[in-house]
């Protein structure tokens, strides 16, 4: 898994401005405007962003409306870097093995991408 996504290219840019109420939202809305995964701890990030919220002063704005749309897809895409990058199999595999669904976590592969 790590081998695989170390190779996928991370967009130099953000062509697109993409709404979002939510930072696990805006994480499907990049996945389906560039066609890749996001890595299993980018996912887990995301989902623990969108928890921390609850019960703050902006829980129910949307996401777009606190952080400008362009710097939070600018921090999904660091964020990926350094866990395509960076990330070791076996951190992933101890992490794996205390979770029995870590598979939720992880995109399915798309195969239609040209690995560098």
């Amino acid at each position: 898994y790590q081998e695989y996504m170390k190779h996928i290219p991370i967009p130099d840019h953000c062509s697109s401005l993409i709404p979002s109420t939510s930072w696990l939202g805006l994480g499907r809305s990049v996945k389906q405007l560039y066609e890749q995964p996001l890595h299993y701890l980018t996912n887990i990030l995301l989902r623990q962003w969108d928890q921390q919220r609850v019960g703050s002063d902006n829980e129910h704005q949307p996401l777009d409306a606190i952080i400008h749309p362009m710097k939070a897809q600018a921090l999904i895409w660091a964020t990926e870097e350094v866990h395509r990058l960076t990330t070791s199999s076996d951190h992933l595999e101890k992490l794996w093995a205390k979770d029995p669904m870590y598979h939720a976590n992880i995109d399915p592969v798309f195969p239609s991408l040209k690995l560098h």
